[in-house]
């Protein structure tokens, strides 16, 4: 009997890759908020997966989808390989990295550098698409270096597509491969999202979607008038609850939006499981600081949950502990 494939929602808004920050303990805790937005893991290597400790990286809660696991790496046989582990493990879609910059992935021949070899990106792709029937999507910068031209990162999607990847997510800057840590590569580089606009309107057929300094929905909306999806990065880390109003957004989902104390009790039972199958408290908590950002009382959230001594031992009641601090602040 041939298996029906599942329902997915358009990749509208998505929350994107950033490695040690979007596990499987912050996807949980965005979900709470978007029910609807696509989620990506933090980048896992192919020998990590290969090589290590599988149910580590790609273990996640089933109210996680739709979830796209990214993979780093640049060997087809090997990606091929990590991409059966990912739709044997239900993921969505597998995302390949060719947008970071930093020199430990350059050492591995994957990340950014691969934009200056569109043709072995190509067979990368054409050996997962081969491999699974899930999605295969890219993830790129608009170039590298000094390479600036639109004309460059046409010609390498162009490659790409050739292989059968319809979905890419672009990063609206250039990647520097010398001299930029990689958080100077988010800021410095200026942003360019007329190649991605542009992009769009020369190929219609392709799924574009954006990335790169987007803080608000205002702001996605207006890239929204061009390309076929938003991915929020760091915004959507350090000022989660802008995740809320997504749904009614960019999803005519019409139930109302999660309040900030929903949240907090929607992870009550997940922190209990957690704790129960090992893991520490603050693993969890370290991701939630940002829940009350602009609100009375968010310094005191972030306190209680950001103390060491407090997070030593702890359970879930230190968040209601915190919620009643961050309650009785904001009186």
């Amino acid at each position: 009997m041939t298996a029906v494939p599942k329902a997915l929602p358009p990749r509208r808004l998505s929350v994107a890759p950033m490695l040690d920050w979007t596990d499987r303990h912050y996807r949980f805790f965005a979900r709470q908020l978007s029910r609807h937005s696509w989620l990506y893991t933090e980048m896992v290597t192919t020998g990590a997966l290969l090589y290590g400790d599988v149910a580590r990286h790609l273990a996640y809660d089933e109210c996680e989808h739709p979830v796209a696991l990214q993979l780093g790496g640049s060997e087809p046989e090997e990606l091929a390989r990590c991409a059966r582990l990912a739709e044997q493990w239900g993921y969505d879609e597998v995302n390949l990295n060719v947008g970071c910059p930093s020199e430990r992935v350059q050492k591995g021949a994957f990340g950014a550098c691969l934009m200056a070899e569109p043709k072995l990106v190509a067979d990368c792709v054409k050996a997962m698409r081969d491999a699974v029937s899930i999605d295969v999507t890219v993830k790129h910068r608009v170039g590298i270096d000094h390479i600036d031209s639109y004309d460059y990162m046409r010609e390498f999607v162009d490659i790409v597509a050739e292989a059968g990847c319809s979905t890419f997510i672009v990063h609206a800057r250039n990647a520097i491969l010398k001299g930029l840590s990689p958080k100077e590569n988010r800021e410095i580089p200026p942003l360019k999202y007329d190649y991605v606009y542009r992009l769009k309107r020369e190929r219609p057929e392709l799924e574009i979607i954006v990335n790169g300094g987007i803080k608000t929905l205002a702001e996605a909306d207006a890239h929204l008038a061009h390309v076929d999806g938003v991915m929020i990065g760091r915004e959507a880390y350090h000022n989660p609850y802008l995740l809320a109003a997504a749904d009614a957004r960019y999803y005519d989902d019409v139930r109302p939006a999660v309040s900030r104390a929903e949240v907090v009790e929607a992870l009550l039972p997940y922190i209990a499981r957690q704790l129960a199958a090992g893991h520490k408290l603050r693993n969890i908590a370290r991701h939630i600081p940002g829940l009350f950002q602009g609100l009375p009382g968010a310094r005191q959230w972030r306190r209680l949950l950001s103390d060491a001594k407090e997070l030593d031992g702890a359970d879930a009641a230190l968040l209601l502990k915190a919620l009643d601090a961050t309650r009785a602040a904001a009186r």
